[in-house]
């Protein structure tokens, strides 16, 4: 039986319609109701956006000063010619306007950090979002940062990752695009940033990593630089060159792919080789004391100000003469050094095995033994009398073999002391000779001093206040208080010229005993220098052989008194030098940087200028705060007659012809150059003072607390040396130049008088009695009892 479908009723059809619908209608008001939620959250989060910047825009700082950025900028100390010789201050800064720093250092930061810098608002929203996930994930960040975003972190927030401080960077970010231009943001972000090395800005960092100016690094140079801002340790050439060269490489294709390069330029960049400066670079002008000295003359001008406000110093010192000066010096007393004997090594350490440990014992050791110029450390490897292996502090091994093992050849006896021993695991210095191989060496304990100025003027050409400004701050050349020695004599000769003596006078260079009853105390016999009488000479002889004896006599004639007065004319101080015979050998006290004035007299015809160093201050806008004109010789500075100033320099260029500084003029090749040698009882002092007439220069050598150079030590064989080598390249291109002879000198028979006393009316003979002397002095006084031992002993040699 068939069965028929009966149509619907309109009721059921209703219903079905509904039961159709009803999904449609949930699903809907689901999205509604999400969207609604959706929108709500929105306006919610907006709201909130809203209250925190009505509650924090108030309170965001003050950018204002960005406008005109002025960053706390060091000290800075140049040269004559603008070279820089030393700054001071916590940060390294050299403020560089946007227009100054080259095309390549902004291409290559722009391409690293921001490379839509021009074109966005100062937020990177696709940045934000992969840095709010690194955060939320607690994954490393990405960088997604842009310059303004970091100019505000830098500038005025912490560093710490919270979303307080992100809000506070966005809207501080609006801010600063608001407010400044792009250029401006770019500038201050330049300058500010942090690159390691003290360095802050790309300016110092170029000065810093490479020792040039920013306006000439190159591509590869910039990549480099530009790299250090995401981590200034991690990316360091200098301590981590391996990372740094990676990120490098990195940089310049980031460059390519930009559009700032060309693919020829990244692949020349790439193959550059760099020079980069290590902390140990010898490469800069070493004139630590003269900066130095320059801080502290600021300090008492400016105070602290000194090391923020930028001020940039110009002096009188000349780069050439000043990096000889140091480098004679140097040489100079390493030079003694050679002849002492070896104090062993600086330190022991026990060596692993293992290479990975090995290497990292030898970094750790030598960080405490930085390298000294070119005196360097190292920790040996193995030792036997034949041959030392060391390793330096770049890793460099290196065998130290036949000569250059003798100035330690008492260390690596088998019968050696331990402490002096050279055996695995000690650290030694080196030093590199002219013929490429290695010797071995020791830190010095003398030190020594060098000082040169226009005796025209008095501006300072070179200073070197010790052998290292970081092993001995104490600058020897304006500090150091030391016996002159025989380098006094010309200052008591100089007076023996107004009393009547000339150089023709005959003086006896015979024995000089003075009785207790005399002296009023202890009996005292002087001698020379050699122990050796040669009997009479003329004043002329014995200033060239620097005879004591004859000094002695001629301070007799002049009264020491008298003597004493007529030295201050020079700049000496009176109670530096007491009124007694000791005077005549120089037992007052004295510093480099006075015997330079005093010379400078000798060798400008009579005139006495004080030595000066700084030329002009300015600021860092360039604007002039002080300026020095330099000083001109007139007749108010004159001190002595310029005929005394005459003979004089004829007498101290005997002593560079025929005396003990004979090998000044025979090494030099040249007849204007007039000094003296000075040497101290017990050789505890070595001096050379001499001069050119345009330039005076004084050497000093000896240990700071005063004890014995050695029996064969002088000031002709160890100051005298530097004084050579330091003129040889000051006066390269210089004429040779000899004084005019003034009024009131006459030449007879081939020696120089003064006028009055041409025909023989002057002194003609001093001490010329048989045997032991028995003259009596004009003033015969010892200095107090406590003081009588000391002069006493200097008379004994």
């Amino acid at each position: 039986m068939s069965v028929k479908n009966s149509p619907a009723s309109p009721d059921s059809q209703k219903t079905d319609a509904r039961k159709a619908r009803a999904p449609m209608h949930w699903a809907l008001k689901w999205a509604l109701g999400t969207l609604a939620l959706l929108l709500a959250g929105f306006v919610s989060v907006l709201t909130v956006i809203g209250i925190a910047m009505a509650v924090a825009f108030p309170n965001l700082p003050d950018i204002s000063d960005l406008s005109d950025y002025r960053p706390k900028l060091p000290l800075r100390v140049f040269s004559a010619e603008g070279t820089l010789i030393g700054e001071f201050g916590e940060e390294r800064r050299h403020l560089t306007r946007i227009q100054d720093i080259p095309k390549v250092m902004k291409d290559a930061v722009l391409a690293i950090e921001d490379a839509r810098f021009y074109e966005h608002g100062g937020v990177d929203y696709k940045g934000m979002a992969r840095a709010a996930l690194a955060n939320l994930g607690r994954i490393k960040s990405q960088g997604a940062s842009t310059i303004t975003m970091q100019v505000a972190r830098n500038a005025y927030l912490s560093t710490e990752k919270t979303y307080t401080r992100k809000i506070y960077e966005i809207l501080l970010t609006f801010k600063l695009e608001h407010m400044l231009t792009k250029d401006q943001i770019l500038e201050v972000y330049m300058n500010q940033i942090f690159l390691g090395n003290r360095a802050y800005g790309f300016a110092a960092a170029s000065e810093a990593y490479f020792g040039k100016p920013l306006k000439s690094i190159s591509i590869a140079e910039a990549a480099m630089l530009a790299g250090l801002p995401k981590a200034p340790s991690a990316y360091n050439p200098i301590n981590n060159p391996k990372r740094a060269r990676s990120r490098q490489l990195y940089i310049i294709e980031r460059m390519q792919e930009n559009g700032f390069i060309t693919a020829d330029q990244a692949e020349a960049a790439k193959h550059e080789e760099l020079k980069v400066k290590t902390n140990s670079d010898n490469t800069g002008v070493h004139a630590e004391y003269v900066a130095e000295t320059v801080r502290q003359l600021m300090f008492a001008q400016y105070g602290e100000d000194t090391y923020t406000r930028g001020l940039n110093v110009s002096t009188t010192l000349r780069t050439e003469d000043q990096a000889v000066a140091y480098t004679a010096l140097r040489r100079g007393i390493m030079n003694y050094e050679r002849r002492q004997v070896y104090r062993g090594p600086e330190q022991f350490v026990s060596l692993p095995n293992t290479p990975a440990e090995l290497e990292d014992m030898i970094v750790d050791t030598l960080q405490d033994h930085p390298d000294n110029g070119d005196v360097m450390s190292a920790v040996v490897l193995d030792a036997n009398p034949k041959k030392i292996q060391a390793v330096r502090q770049n890793g460099e091994v290196i065998e130290i073999t036949g000569e250059g093992l003798k100035p330690a050849q008492s260390g690596l006896s088998d019968k050696a002391a331990a402490n002096i021993k050279i055996r695995r695991g000690a650290v030694i210095r080196v030093v590199q000779t002219p013929n490429k191989t290695w010797e071995i060496t020791q830190l010095p304990e003398v030190e020594g001093a060098f000082v040169a100025v226009d005796p025209r003027d008095g501006s300072i050409k070179a200073m070197v206040g010790g052998f290292d400004f970081a092993k001995n701050k104490f600058n020897h050349v304006t500090q150091a208080w030391r016996q002159p020695g025989s380098s006094f004599k010309p200052f008591i000769y100089s007076a023996a010229l107004e009393r009547g003596v000339t150089p023709a006078t005959v003086i006896n260079d015979g024995p000089l005993f003075f009785s207790a009853g005399v002296t009023g105390g202890q009996a005292w016999e002087p001698k020379n220098y050699d122990g050796k009488f040669e009997g009479p000479m003329t004043m002329r002889r014995g200033l060239a052989k620097s005879k004591n004896m004859i000094s002695i006599r001629i301070l007799q004639t002049v009264g020491a008194q008298n003597a004493q007065a007529w030295a201050t004319r020079f700049g000496f101080d009176a109670e530096k030098h007491p009124a007694y015979l000791t005077m005549a050998l120089g037992a007052g006290s004295v510093t480099p940087l006075q015997m330079a004035t005093a010379y400078s007299v000798f060798a400008n015809g009579g005139y006495r200028i004080n030595p000066w160093l700084i030329t002009k201050v300015t600021d860092q806008k360039g604007k002039v705060l002080a300026q020095t004109q330099p000083p001109v010789a007139d007749e108010s500075r004159r001190v002595i007659d310029a005929r005394n100033a005459f003979i004089m320099s004829s007498l101290l260029q005997e002593v560079t012809r025929s005396g003990t500084a004979a090998s000044a003029q025979a090494k030099l090749k040249r007849p204007d150059l007039y000094g003296k040698t000075g040497t101290t009882n017990d050789s505890m002092d070595a001096w050379f003072a001499g001069y050119q007439p345009t330039l005076a220069a004084i050497t000093w050598i000896g240990y700071d607390t005063p004890r014995k150079l050695g029996d064969r030590e002088t000031g002709g064989g160890l100051s005298l040396p530097v004084w050579i080598e330091f003129m040889a390249q000051a006066l390269k291109n210089v004429p040779v130049m000899e004084p005019a002879v003034p009024e009131g000198v006459v030449n007879s028979g081939g020696e120089w008088f003064y006028t009055e006393y041409s025909g023989g009316s002057g002194v003609s003979a001093l001490g010329m009695n048989s045997g032991t002397d028995t003259e009596q002095p004009e003033v015969i006084q010892l200095p107090p009892a406590d003081e009588k031992k000391r002069i006493l002993d200097l008379f004994k040699n």
